[in-house]
């Protein structure tokens, strides 16, 4: 069962906060529903790829959330909210009650953020070919320029680049945890005019970045203790 509230609009500042019953609990459901003419690439396990999708959405799923099928839930959310067309779909153990948002430019991020289960990426070990169960760092990014395939996969990049550094400022030991997913939302190009580049030097690449570390920084800050002597370290989350 999906609260309806949801109300259309191409600002990512308007996402609604809606609710879904999973397990006999009530929990909370972010929707972003910009309508068509918007392209977005993403790593969800929901509309990933880089397509022209309609809609955000980050459901909150109970721990231990376990079942088969996360695709076919976040569908099944999704008709709920009264959400139509191809979407995005994330899911997350986190709180969305906590999550942030920042601004730069017209570059705007919403971050939700769980960082119990963290680490760098370039760890030892054979890695698990089994579907991971929903986390932790979600990242949603809007921008109101049109970008070129390259621009949106390299908008990926910068803005992971973005949450690493906030977590390193803050002393979370950790390039993120297993399960972190991002989604960058851009307008359909018109005519061939699109941004070709969106690394952090880039003009709208800088603002991404900014707006993405900001609200990274902000979803994290209170769920990491700086790193002390030894003998002390990071409080988990």
């Amino acid at each position: 069962m999906t609260t309806r509230t949801l109300l259309t609009s191409p600002s990512l500042a308007d996402a609604a906060l809606l609710a879904h019953t999973d397990q006999g609990r009530t929990w909370p459901l972010l929707a972003w529903a910009p309508g068509p003419g918007v392209r977005m690439v993403s790593s969800a396990v929901l509309g990933g790829g880089i397509g022209e999708r309609e809609w955000v959405l980050n459901a909150q799923v109970p721990p231990g959330y376990d079942r088969p099928d996360p695709a076919a839930h976040l569908r099944e959310l999704a008709a709920g909210a009264g959400l139509t067309g191809p979407g995005v779909g994330l899911m997350t153990a986190a709180s969305l009650a906590d999550l942030r948002h920042a601004e730069d430019g017209g570059a705007r991020a919403v971050v939700t953020a769980g960082i119990g289960v963290r680490g760098w990426a370039a760890e030892p070990g054979v890695g698990d070919t089994a579907v991971p169960r929903p986390g932790t760092i979600n990242i949603v990014v809007s921008l109101p320029v049109p970008l070129t395939d390259a621009a949106l996969v390299n908008a990926v990049a910068t803005a992971t680049e973005a949450k690493v550094q906030a977590l390193v400022e803050l002393g979370a030991d950790a390039s993120g945890t297993p399960t972190d997913a991002v989604c960058v939302a851009a307008p359909v190009p018109t005519a061939g005019a699109a941004q070709p580049f969106a690394g952090p030097r880039s003009l709208w690449g800088a603002r991404l970045a900014r707006a993405v570390h900001a609200a990274t920084r902000a979803a994290c800050a209170e769920l990491i203790t700086p790193q002390g002597p030894p003998g002390t370290g990071s409080r988990p989350a």
